[in-house]
């Protein structure tokens, strides 16, 4: 009977690791419309003149088009950062071509141009074909603010 019991333990433990695993490592980049946009990040049409992010953690943005080199090279490393940073950021991403008003109200002239929302504070803008430590490190000081120093 114990032999049981203990098969039993060690079948619940191993489905609740790998179903966390499965968990964070299924997180990809969520493509937002405008709708979308105003729901989970900013309404900018009722609240235009004022910055309130509305998640509940962090954002990258990426606003890209499918026909940019430069977009295509860093598609791939959004997609790691989502599986890495899955529970602690959202990383979305808007077609310009299909998304043209949000362009717009945000300014975008040249892709990828990338938005970085803290939780708490203004947002940050780079351009380019960033390289993924670069986004770790925006991650890491701007999005989930990790004092360098503690981490020692």
């Amino acid at each position: 009977m114990k032999k049981i019991g203990i098969l039993i333990v060690l079948i619940l433990g191993f489905s609740l690791v790998s179903y966390a695993q499965t968990a964070t490592s299924d997180v990809k980049p969520i493509h937002l419309t405008k709708a979308s946009f105003i729901e989970k990040v900013f309404d900018y049409q009722n609240n235009p003149q004022e910055w309130k992010y509305k998640g509940d953690k962090p954002a990258i943005v990426d606003f890209y088009a499918t026909w940019c080199g430069p977009c295509r090279v860093t598609a791939p490393i959004l997609d790691q950062l989502a599986k890495e940073y899955g529970k602690d950021i959202y990383v979305y991403k808007i077609d310009v071509d299909k998304e043209s008003e949000l362009a717009s109200v945000f300014g975008i002239q040249s892709i990828p141009t990338f938005i970085f929302i803290p939780q708490n504070g203004s947002p940050q803008i780079a351009q380019g074909a960033l390289p993924k430590e670069t986004f770790k490190k925006a991650i890491d000081e701007i999005l989930l603010k990790k004092d360098e120093k503690k981490e020692l």
